[in-house]
Parts: structure tokens; C-alpha cells; sequence
């Protein structure tokens, strides 16, 4: 058993430890148990299809918090290189990332489309009306089988080239790549906007897919979004999930 070292990094959710060659992410909260086997298991999922993930070693309790130890990421963020190299190559480099777990079927992730509706169900802040529009909405889109990660934004990978891993695989799942796009534009929607249309823009035209249709799915991404205890993101939220109701 390896001491915990240094802190790497710190999310809304989990911290980030050396710990000897490998990274161990810790859950803030010493009762997440169940989020820790649920990354632990998509990064087995993710590893058997060759995606480029940190590997998972174990999954346990480490100083009272459960935690996952798993490979440690090299390099900066993209977050990080942005601010040295620019928007649009680092963008068009997260892109083309995306666009590789987007051409992977993600057997043995769960349904994108089950967890956009129970997050949707349990936003009360949107009423029953809408909730029951958007709900309408989700059912009536075609199931898909894409890997989708779910968190995929600048600060989730790292390093470069054939070296960059992306992180934070909890909320991976099995759907519409389109979905997935929508989901990476409105987490840089609120910090970065510049950084949000240029990526929009790059999708766009390296999927051959309309800003349009992935943006058709903004009003389900938002309403479900909600859920997250994101309180600086709450009003422009709200009238994105309204947006669903035109």
C-alpha cells in the first residue's frame, strides 16, 4: 500500500493524489461509494476498446474516502495549453479526440438516454409541464451506440498528440455523439463562450454534422444539467430548458 502523496488536481467532486507511479482520485465525500465503482467500471469498459483513458487498477477505501487508483496523466491540460498556444488548435485537437470515442460503440456503458431522463425527472425547477415536454422529447430520439463521455471539456485531458488521456470518465456512457457535443458546449458555455462557439464551430465541421442539430439537443442537456448543483449556471440554464417548450 503506497502513502498518499501530493495533490495533482481538485474538482467540484473529487481531489487527485500521487500516490508512488500512479494517481489515486479521492471522493470528497467519505459515503461516495457507489460513483467510485461506476468510474472504475467504464474505465475497464474504456480500456478494453483501446480509448485513450488512464488504466484502472483498483477501486477502495484509502484514509477513510473512497478512491480509484489508476494511471497518472502527463502533460498539461488543454485547458492549460490554451492559454499558451490559443483556442483554435488546442479546440481542433479536442475535437478530433471526441471524434475518436465517437466512432466506438460503447458496449457495456450505460444508456445516455436513461440517464438524460432521470435527470431530467428529478429537476423540479423547470415545473411539470416542461419536464413533461422535454421528457417527450428524449423518447421520441433514436437510440444510439456511441461511446460518449459525458464531462468532455479542456481540463478533462491532458498531454498532447498520441500522449493525451482524457479523464474523468464517471459519467460515460452509450448514445448520440450529438448529444455528447451539446453536453461540451454548454460546460464552456458559462466560463469560456468564446471557447464554447469555436468548438462548436470545429465540431460542426469535422463531424459534417450542423451547429443545428447538436444544438437541438440543448434544451434536454440544460434541464438535465440542472441537477448538478451548478448555482452560478442556475438562470442561464433554466431559460435553455425553456427553450425546449417553442
Amino acid at each position: 500500500m503506497n502513502e498518499i502523496g501530493a495533490l495533482l488536481g481538485s474538482g467540484k467532486e473529487a481531489d487527485v493524489h500521487v500516490y508512488g507511479d500512479h494517481a489515486l482520485k479521492l471522493y470528497k465525500s467519505p459515503g461516495v461509494k457507489a460513483p467510485t465503482f461506476r468510474e472504475a467500471a467504464n474505465l475497464a469498459v474504456v480500456e478494453r476498446l483501446g480509448l485513450p483513458a488512464p488504466h484502472v487498477y483498483a477501486a477502495g477505501r484509502h484514509d477513510g474516502r473512497w478512491g480509484i487508483v489508476m494511471d497518472r496523466a502527463p502533460g498539461a491540460s488543454f485547458g492549460s495549453r490554451i492559454k499558451a498556444e490559443g483556442l483554435q488548435p488546442v479546440l481542433a485537437e479536442m475535437v478530433q479526440l471526441q471524434l475518436r470515442l465517437h466512432a466506438v460503440p460503447g458496449t457495456g456503458l450505460a444508456s445516455l438516454k436513461d440517464r438524460l431522463t432521470a435527470n431530467i425527472r428529478k429537476t423540479p425547477e423547470i415545473g411539470s409541464a416542461l419536464r413533461e415536454t422535454l421528457l417527450r422529447q428524449l423518447a421520441a430520439r433514436r437510440e444510439q451506440d456511441r461511446v460518449c463521455h459525458g464531462d468532455f471539456h479542456p481540463w478533462n485531458i491532458h498531454g498532447a498528440g498520441d500522449q493525451a488521456i482524457i479523464l474523468d470518465w464517471l459519467d460515460a456512457c452509450c448514445g448520440d455523439p450529438l448529444a455528447d457535443a451539446c453536453r461540451s458546449y454548454l460546460l464552456m458555455l458559462h466560463a469560456m463562450p468564446e471557447a464554447a462557439h469555436i468548438y462548436l464551430e470545429i465540431y460542426a465541421g469535422q463531424s459534417g454534422h450542423p451547429a443545428g442539430e447538436i444544438l437541438a439537443w440543448l434544451p434536454l442537456v440544460a434541464a438535465a444539467r440542472l441537477t448538478e448543483g451548478v448555482d452560478r449556471e442556475r438562470d442561464q440554464l433554466l431559460l435553455l430548458a425553456a427553450s425546449g417548450s417553442a
